[in-house]
């Protein structure tokens, strides 16, 4: 229970996020659907146009919707020279408009064209104009079928608003991501509670208004939406400007895996202690993330070498670690303005990983092992490694053929192999249930994989700034991997889990940094 009420103190923040862009989107929606209602009512051809549009972006998985208006935002704003963010709000908000027109369209229409033909011969009887007929006789028929539309819009809005953590804009959904990586069931229900209830009220309020007009009781409709524009004032204080910050508030981004929740967690604390104020960008995608730092939608952050160096500079060769970290650093600088401080001191690579019985028992101690295998074997991966530039690499080199392929989460991949419903993984070699869970790790003979040494990079507006990058240049060349894997292993592991804060801070006291 206390772990839950510890989890519900960071929920006031999140909330106000969640309810301005749910608002936004709901309000921008009815703004877009009404209009668009009203000819559709009139025009057959528009009305099958415009339904048949709204369907169509249902089709679409949200998290896929969100994710699509990362590049497309991207390609605009290098198209017309910057200036429109790709990150965060701006995209959030238009898949989620996108996702409220279906249901409050189709309700309008429908509201609209139910309408007994006699009372609208009645209105041309008596000389009103189309205009008229539309204020003082459809729209009061029909708004409590329109209502209806907006209050499923409404919820199915504030549902989906939660996956818009993965483009970069908080929300509650940055409790329940960070919880199932972390295995913190408590974040995880603060979030779907929180959620859960705010959806409850919005349907309740907005059942009100719709009671309140179909019933044409006044008081109730008016009560109904006073106290809905209330609490969505209210809910959403912890945003209102408070003056001062200025550059002194800083953003921190982190991908969304246990390490990069402990690193960020440090990193604030160092930047913390320089003065700043420290926001997070948690559950950041590897195809997301970088962008979000070369357009200045987060500050700083850390990265792998050859993540960059395979998904960002489309390189495929492999020089020596030291060589790739230079060159990056040389390439970040010149094309996007980005600053690279320095190596953390450890490698956080990819590496195949099997159960130490297993390989033991299949002889299986390198890739080129793995190879015969593979036939009758499963591999487990996490979400992003089948389609990265690594894994089409390794395939170059080994010609592997799995029996089946199924990506997880980071989590639950581990879980999976153990389970046994995955032979293989693709694990990373800075994580403590390596050593936790006794697993074998395949060498790589050909050297199919690049380094991945643990890069500290920084935005462009922060590149130059001493003072920010002093506060974080004790960092470098500080954290060995052993220490490393104890932290993420203290967040990962089944019984006595640490929060990413509670690593980070014993981190910090074991490099002999001070921690708070």
């Amino acid at each position: 229970m206390s772990a839950f009420l510890d989890a519900l103190t960071r929920v006031p923040p999140l909330l106000a996020s969640h309810v301005l862009l749910s608002a936004a989107a709901l309000l921008l929606g009815i703004a877009i659907s009404l209009p668009l209602a009203i000819w559709s009512a009139r025009n057959a051809a528009v009305a099958r146009v415009a339904l048949g549009f709204a369907s169509l972006v249902q089709t679409v998985p949200s998290l896929a919707l969100l994710a699509l208006f990362y590049p497309l935002l991207l390609s605009l704003s290098a198209l017309v020279g910057g200036g429109i963010p790709a990150l965060g709000f701006l995209p959030s908000l238009i898949a989620l408009t996108l996702y409220a027109l279906l249901p409050i369209l189709r309700n309008a229409v429908a509201g609209l064209q139910g309408l007994d033909p006699a009372v609208s011969q009645a209105a041309d009887a008596v000389g009103m104009t189309p205009a008229q007929k539309l204020r003082l006789v459809e729209a009061p028929l029909a708004a409590p079928v329109v209502v209806a539309g907006i209050r499923t819009a409404a919820v199915w809005t504030i549902g989906a608003a939660t996956l818009s953590t993965t483009v970069g804009q908080p929300s509650l959904g940055d409790l329940i991501f960070a919880g199932l990586q972390t295995q913190n069931w408590a974040l995880v229900l603060a979030g779907c509670v929180s959620a859960a209830a705010l959806a409850l009220i919005v349907d309740a309020l907005i059942g009100g208004i719709e009671q309140g007009i179909r019933a044409r009781r006044r008081w109730l409709w008016i009560a109904s939406a006073a106290m809905l524009v209330t609490g969505t004032a209210l809910a959403t204080a912890p945003l209102w400007p408070r003056g001062g910050g200025g550059d002194r508030t800083v953003v921190v981004g982190a991908k969304n895996f246990s390490e990069q929740y402990i690193l960020a967690r440090l990193i604030g604390d160092r930047l913390t202690r320089a003065g700043y104020t420290v926001t997070y960008r948690d559950g950041l995608g590897s195809a997301l993330v970088f962008g979000a730092l070369s357009g200045g939608d987060i500050d700083v952050y850390v990265d792998y070498a050859g993540t960059i160096w395979a998904n960002e500079m489309k390189r495929s060769d492999v020089p020596e670690r030291t060589k790739m970290v230079a060159d990056i650093g040389a390439w970040a600088k010149s094309t996007h303005g980005v600053g690279l401080v320095g190596t953390l001191g450890f490698e956080n690579a990819y590496a195949f990983a099997m159960k130490a019985d297993v390989a033991r028992r299949q002889r299986i101690a390198s890739l080129d092992d793995l190879v015969k295998a593979a036939p009758g074997l499963t591999l487990g991966s996490d979400l992003e490694f089948l389609e990265r530039p690594e894994w089409a690499a390794v395939k170059r080199a080994y010609p592997l053929r799995f029996a089946r392929t199924t990506p997880y989460s980071p989590t639950f991949m581990y879980r999976a192999l153990q389970s046994g419903k995955a032979d293989v993984i693709s694990a990373f070699s800075s994580d403590g249930r390596i050593a936790a869970d006794k697993l074998t790790v395949l060498t790589d003979p050909r050297h199919a994989i690049p380094g991945y040494d643990a890069i500290l990079m920084v935005a462009p507006a922060r590149a130059n700034d001493a003072r920010f990058t002093a506060a974080l240049r004790p960092l470098v060349g500080r954290v060995p991997v052993e220490a490393m894997r104890t932290a993420n292993y203290q967040v990962d592991r089944d019984t006595d889990k640490q929060t990413p804060e509670a690593a980070a801070r014993w981190l910090a006291s074991k490099i002999g940094l001070p921690s708070s």
